[in-house]
């Protein structure tokens, strides 16, 4: 499901003018299992409803780099991580830097797994909602 969801993420950020939505379509209609799908476009509609503040809030603990500077790939896993951190309340923090790690070490460069743990491990311990650390 999450690799899904990346995906879209990572297609929409090449065709910014195209709908979110029909995008998801292509990649998450594949998914097998109707729950599954239906909490993917759940994900697409909170991440969609919520990008600037995603992305202001992974701005601000990225360190000596930019948004813009960042890989299609890192940037939209970050997006991913970043909603899910703070916004699907029964994941916890453990799994969602677990799975991020995983799509940056398979999609991204040798060093991605590294860096979105990094940044997103900052964004869990800053922003996170407390009810998550006890999960």
């Amino acid at each position: 499901m999450r690799e899904s969801v990346f995906k879209t993420l990572f297609q929409w950020d090449f065709q910014k003018d195209e709908d979110l939505t029909e995008i998801a379509k292509q990649h998450i209609s594949s998914l097998e299992d109707e729950k599954l799908r239906e909490q993917a476009y759940c994900y697409i509609e909170g991440i969609k409803r919520t990008i600037e503040s995603l992305d202001e809030i992974i701005s601000k603990y990225l360190q000596n780099w930019t948004l813009d500077r960042l890989s299609v790939t890192d940037r939209n896993i970050l997006r991913l991580g970043t909603y899910e951190l703070l916004y699907v309340e029964d994941v916890p923090i453990e799994v969602t830097l677990d799975e991020m790690i995983e799509l940056g070490k398979t999609y991204g460069t040798e060093n991605s797994g590294k860096f979105i743990n990094g940044v997103l491990d900052r964004i869990a311990k800053g922003e996170a909602p407390k009810e998550k650390f006890d999960m």
